[in-house]
């Protein structure tokens, strides 16, 4: 592995596992074993890696979660897909991630302190808002679920549900739990159907 590929892996994880701010270049280049002159040949500043990590995290949510969705039916076989791909594929990656959701790290540690970084993180959350909403619209318009089906609504609802999933696996790191509320999930867009 390249070093710049290596320096910016070992923080995804650090960064998991401590978020941005409390983790130092000091550990970063630690973690990389390389030198501060070999983390500065590859990044301006610790913001200008975070960028880059957060494209590499962006890269990994993608593969994990939207693995497998185009081989599936209808537009809610898609979702709920996608929410077997959180849990199994994703929330359970102990290797990328070993302290959880880099994400949920990010946008509660770097709200106040960072904002402008805070946002870019949201970009993300809400691209994966927009494609529940729009996957949720397909449905209904292809009689998958009622016609009465709010499905603005029903996005803010699964959405939060995946966060708070992420936040209580952070914590608890229990198996059948995370099962449990995916399921849940699931289960709830299910009344739904007509």
């Amino acid at each position: 592995m390249k070093l710049k590929e290596n320096i910016i892996q070992e923080s995804l994880k650090l960064f998991s596992l401590k978020g941005f701010l409390s983790t130092s270049i000091q550990d970063i280049i630690k973690a990389a074993h390389t030198s501060k002159g070999g983390f500065y040949n590859h990044f301006a500043s610790k913001e200008d890696l975070f960028y880059q990590v957060l494209d590499k995290a962006r890269s990994i949510w993608r593969e994990r979660n939207l693995s497998g969705l185009d081989g599936v039916g209808g537009p809610i076989e898609k979702i709920k897909k996608l929410m077997e791909n959180y849990r199994d594929r994703y929330l359970k990656d102990a290797e990328n991630f070993p302290g959880g959701c880099v994400f949920i790290t990010f946008s509660i540690e770097l709200g106040d302190q960072r904002p402008h970084l805070a946002q870019e993180v949201h970009k993300g959350f809400n691209g994966v808002k927009a494609m529940l909403n729009r996957l949720l619209e397909e449905g209904r318009e292809a009689g998958e679920l009622r016609n009465d089906v709010n499905a603005e609504a029903i996005t803010e609802i699964l959405f939060a549900g995946m966060l708070g999933v992420s936040v209580i696996y952070n914590v608890n790191r229990e198996k059948d739990s995370l099962d449990r509320s995916i399921d849940s999930l699931i289960d709830y867009l299910e009344k739904f159907k007509p």
